[in-house]
């Protein structure tokens, strides 16, 4: 029988990497509904491929246009109800969240309320309301990580007793900007930091990459994935793109998870799951002269991730109010009004001024998502003005 799937995030990275795997398994996998933010073109073309009869659009006014276009043979909702509308369908079996922002943690949060299985490509969603998402998880195969560090991580914990864990570490490129100096790193611009050496990512992940708050966000990501303490969750860089993660036990050994860097193969362990794809997505490295390299991040260069241990460390509201303050100090670096070191300083300001409330409901903690964006929108406004007169000099 064919798993049906709704893929939330269609056309972006993650999401067309599941959907190569399903476009080359028919006999697997269904494509029943596709979602995205406002591409209505992209979103149109890809439900006419596949065949499937529902779209759902963030953009409410995208969707209206769309719906009215195809009236009468695509069925075309609009905003978040329409994304918790679809993840709530009884037709579908299995929904993929692989959007950003926070316009899904409705649909995740029904999807897992209707028993569904997931899929999961949001740090976001778990960062601002993991409190909520996580006691909703029935066992380990219902929410399967799609990011490849913690999808590595979720295969090397399979079957294994919590007690017996040690610790768990994720991997980082270390980025496009892992050999500069401060002098160099203050000269970095837009175009710089979205060409990532390894991935091939969108505009804000590849900043936060450069920045190596992607690590800090997705070390708080793992300790409401996998139920860790912010001390049993390690990052170090590896410059050789073949492990994503590695999981260590009390017994003194380790079990690394390492692959040809490519997003189609944790895409298709997760839609396999409990099975595994019948053929490699893409070819294995050969290991003969590979090297493998571990080292420290320096976080007096890249002090975002200081900062992001230092909000999982404190908990509560701080991972919310973090990840909205990354998220409006990134595009205000992406749109020329900042400085690229200026992204820790703005996401640093606004948590020392935080009063520390601890939300009580999932719609607290994206108050508090929202309370971030916009104190850093204020505070990149104040420093963009001496980013300027840096700029003229």
């Amino acid at each position: 029988m064919r798993k049906k799937l709704f893929v939330i995030g269609c056309t972006g990275s993650v999401g067309s990497s599941v959907l190569a795997v399903c476009r080359d398994y028919p006999d697997f996998f269904e494509i029943r509904a596709l979602a995205a933010r406002s591409s209505a073109s992209g979103t149109e073309r890809l439900a006419d491929e596949f065949g499937c009869r529902k779209v759902v659009l963030a953009d409410e006014r995208a969707a209206r246009e769309l719906g009215t276009r195809r009236k009468g043979n695509l069925t075309v909702l609009g905003g978040k109800n329409g994304l918790s509308e679809t993840a709530s369908d009884p037709d579908i079996d299995h929904v993929v969240v692989a959007s950003s922002g926070t316009d899904a943690v409705p649909a995740l949060l029904a999807a897992l309320r209707c028993g569904k299985e997931v899929s999961l490509a949001n740090k976001e969603s778990i960062i601002v309301a993991g409190k909520w998402i996580m006691p909703l998880v029935r066992d380990a195969g219902q929410l399967r990580p799609l990011d490849s560090e913690h999808n590595a991580v979720w295969q090397g914990l399979r079957g294994r007793p919590p007690e017996h864990v040690e610790e768990i570490v994720l991997t980082a490129s270390g980025g496009p900007f892992r050999t500069f100096s401060l002098e160099a790193l203050e000269k970095v611009t837009p175009a710089m930091a979205v060409s990532h050496p390894v991935w091939n990512m969108g505009a804000k992940i590849s900043v936060d990459s450069a920045t190596l708050m992607n690590k800090g966000i997705e070390i708080m990501e793992a300790m409401q994935l996998f139920a860790l303490p912010a001390e049993k969750v390690q990052a170090v860089v590896s410059p050789d793109p073949f492990v994503h993660g590695i999981v260590r036990f009390t017994d003194g050994t380790s079990l690394l998870a390492a692959s040809a860097p490519d997003m189609q193969i944790p895409a298709a362990s997760a839609l396999f799951f409990p099975g595994i794809c019948p053929a490699p997505r893409v070819p294995a490295p050969p290991l003969a002269g590979m090297t493998i390299r571990f080292h420290q991040p320096d976080e007096g260069l890249f002090p975002c991730l200081r900062i992001a241990r230092e909000a999982a460390r404190l908990g509560g509201g701080y991972p919310a109010v973090l990840a909205g303050a990354d998220e409006a100090a990134v595009n205000a670096f992406l749109e020329k009004r900042i400085g690229f070191l200026d992204i820790p300083r703005v996401v640093e300001s606004v948590l020392a001024r935080y009063p520390g409330t601890v939300p009580g409901t999932p719609e607290e903690a994206l108050s508090l998502y929202g309370y971030g964006r916009r104190e850093a929108e204020s505070m990149a406004g104040r420093l963009g003005k001496s980013f300027s007169s840096r700029r003229s000099h």
